[in-house]
């Protein structure tokens, strides 16, 4: 479900990209050293966006060292430590075994039944350090269970239990900014449910999985695609809104280059793959 708040590197300087893979770096590195190997597997761009946007607001201390490690062991990067990033390692474990615990459940993933036992220790530990943010992931993924079960079609309804639970893991302090963290996060959680279920749905069309855009007909179709694309600017631009709202200088290029162009990054993917599907279609239908 998650990885897609990502950068556009071509629009970031230099060292803005260079920032941003310190954090990616230190973000991984936090997962390895605290948790092991399973969470450091886990690792995904939305919970780096998160230790970007909590440092730049809350203007942590930030220690950058280069490091070698296992995926780059002969050149040296750059490293980023601070507590936001030891938060976001945090949040990342706790859906980590809620969705490794979901999709043994649901699909009877053996991956996701070794991976939660061994994420199991260590997420109950932070249920009981983070109870507010827990419940949230803990209750929201249980409703989208049931939604998915009873075939639920509202988009809102359904888009927003991933907003519910992101809202709450941006919610790092509960302080003067945590109404604008949580609006962030809500509208954010909502463009990632609804990006999965566009790029899902191909494969859940052919296998007959739950998908909110299942009745819908061709999503990238000529016609249809512009709403789509509308229903997607619609919800970021209340996220920017928020963002907006926050007093962040340090690392604004990075954050508002992931808002306003990373983002869709994976949207054109998704909408190149298909034209090219169907483009190969037409022409095997022109052959024959």
């Amino acid at each position: 479900m998650f990885g897609y708040i990502y950068v556009n590197e071509q629009e970031l300087k230099l060292k803005e990209y260079t920032a941003y893979r310190s954090f990616y770096c230190g973000l991984c590195r936090n997962l390895h050293l605290r948790y092991g190997r399973t969470a450091q597997m886990m690792l995904n761009y939305d919970l780096t966006f998160l230790a970007i946007l909590l440092t730049a607001l809350y203007e942590e201390k930030t220690t950058v060292e280069e490091r070698r490690c296992m995926l780059h062991p002969i050149r040296k990067h750059k490293s980023a430590e601070n507590s936001a990033i030891s938060y976001a390692a945090d949040m990342c474990v706790l859906l980590s075994y809620e969705k490794l615990k979901d999709d043994w459940k649901d699909e009877h993933s053996l991956i996701g039944a070794s991976g939660a036992a061994l994420l199991k220790k260590s997420s109950e530990e932070l249920k009981k350090r983070y109870p507010r943010q827990g419940k949230a992931i803990e209750e929201n993924i249980r409703l989208l269970g049931e939604a998915e079960k009873e075939q639920k079609k509202e988009i809102d309804y359904v888009a927003g239990l991933t907003g519910h639970f992101l809202g709450e893991i941006f919610v790092w302090k509960e302080d003067i900014w945590q109404e604008d963290l949580r609006q962030m996060g809500f509208y954010l959680g909502k463009f990632i449910y609804l990006m999965d279920a566009l790029e899902d749905l191909p494969k859940d069309r052919k296998k007959n999985n739950y998908n909110l855009f299942l009745d819908c007909g061709d999503v990238f179709d000529g016609n249809e695609e512009p709403k789509y694309r509308k229903m997607l600017t619609d919800v970021l631009a209340e996220s920017a809104r928020a963002f907006e709202r926050l007093p962040i200088l340090e690392y604004a290029g990075i954050l508002r280059n992931v808002l306003y162009s990373g983002v869709w990054g994976r949207y054109v993917l998704i909408k190149q793959t298909h034209d090219e599907k169907v483009q190969k279609n037409r022409n095997r239908n022109e052959e024959t």
